[in-house]
């Protein structure tokens, strides 16, 4: 018996060990852009947004963003969070204290059964708009397209990033754990070099 329970240790402890070993192998993931200091923010408030997202897109209501308590939050980020069903959540990272957005997102959490094909076609509308209301050129069938190509160039990856003029589009695909959609701005290499001239 107390060889048998010394076995088993040792297979723990060397179990451990692989683990740690193929841990140290792969790289550590990246620092939300967005999370880093000195990060842009977009020139809207969040209250700002949810009145002009409310009012461009009367069927896709967003509710109120509530702050959510985070360890990962900094002296100068702040996180809140819009229930829109049981399924899908509208997210985001303001600037404390003006509450600008830094990053503005869609979570849809997949549902089986006879419900996921609506349910998915109202995540894919919110997202859609969301991307229309920060690229205010695209016409809803240019965003619902450009949203489709996205997301495509995303499928089964962890993290994907698109970079167009000043905003950056990102696609995270857990699979089953859910699909989220998130727009982001960036600061320009231009405006970067000015700013440094004067």
């Amino acid at each position: 018996m107390k060889s048998s329970a010394h076995a088993f240790l040792l297979c723990l402890t060397l179990l451990g060990a692989s683990f740690s070993l193929r841990a140290a192998d792969t790289p550590a993931p990246a620092t939300a852009p967005y999370l880093l200091a000195g990060a842009p923010s977009f020139d809207q408030s969040i209250s700002q947004f949810r009145e002009a997202f409310n009012r461009d897109n009367p069927t896709l209501p967003l509710e109120e963003f509530r702050a959510i308590d985070s360890a990962r939050d900094t002296p100068t980020l702040t996180r809140a969070a819009s229930k829109i069903n049981e399924n899908l959540y509208a997210s985001t990272a303001l600037e404390r204290g003006t509450l600008k957005i830094k990053s503005m997102q869609i979570t849809w959490l997949p549902i089986q059964g006879p419900e996921q094909k609506a349910a998915k076609a109202k995540a894919l509308e919110y997202m859609s708009a969301i991307l229309r209301a920060f690229t205010p050129p695209l016409t809803k069938t240019q965003s619902q397209q450009k949203l489709q190509k996205l997301l495509a160039a995303g499928k089964n990856k962890h993290y994907h990033a698109e970079t167009e003029g000043a905003i950056r589009y990102v696609v995270a695909d857990n699979g089953e754990k859910g699909l989220t959609f998130a727009v982001e701005p960036i600061k320009l290499a231009l405006s970067d070099t000015l700013g440094g001239a004067n």
